[in-house]
């Protein structure tokens, strides 16, 4: 059995045990196009896997819109209000975290374990919802960084 195979039935495990479907699945899915020798898809999925699954992601987000469960009254509020304000704010801080997030995924891969480590350890004792490694990532990019300019 290969390296690569032993770590992605261990990030399988470690996503099944830190409830983290994505990750679990995530890996189910290349451990079986490693034993089918389908192992030819991995620089196509390498490049636009990433991009597929956030279409995925801002399509289920914007189903409210498109279904008109949010009116433009609600939309024009996010404008003008505190809340509305804070919520725009947290988006932009969030996605330029999860940003700094996947180039560190990108660079140093092996944090991942740790990430899903640390996912199960706020699943299991602290009530966390295991959302995804892009979050962990851009918290960890911002503590590297913290890290580095206190040295």
């Amino acid at each position: 059995m290969s390296a690569a195979t032993v770590i992605l039935i261990l990030l399988m495990l470690l996503g099944i045990l830190g409830r983290s479907n994505v990750i679990a699945a995530a890996a189910a899915f290349l451990l079986l196009l490693q034993f089918t020798s389908l192992q030819r898809f991995y620089p196509i999925l390498e490049r636009r896997a990433l991009e597929a699954g956030l279409i995925f992601l801002v399509v289920s987000v914007l189903v409210p819109f498109a279904s008109g469960r949010v009116a433009p009254r609600d939309m024009l509020q996010s404008f003008v209000s505190l809340p509305g304000l804070i919520a725009i704010a947290s988006g932009i801080i969030a996605t330029h975290m999860n940003c700094q997030g996947l180039e560190l995924l990108q660079r140093f891969p092996q944090m991942m374990i740790g990430m899903v480590i640390g996912s199960i350890i706020g699943v299991a004792f602290f009530g966390g919802i295991p959302v995804g490694p892009l979050m962990a990532g851009g918290i960890a990019a911002l503590l590297v960084h913290l890290m580095a300019w206190l040295r």
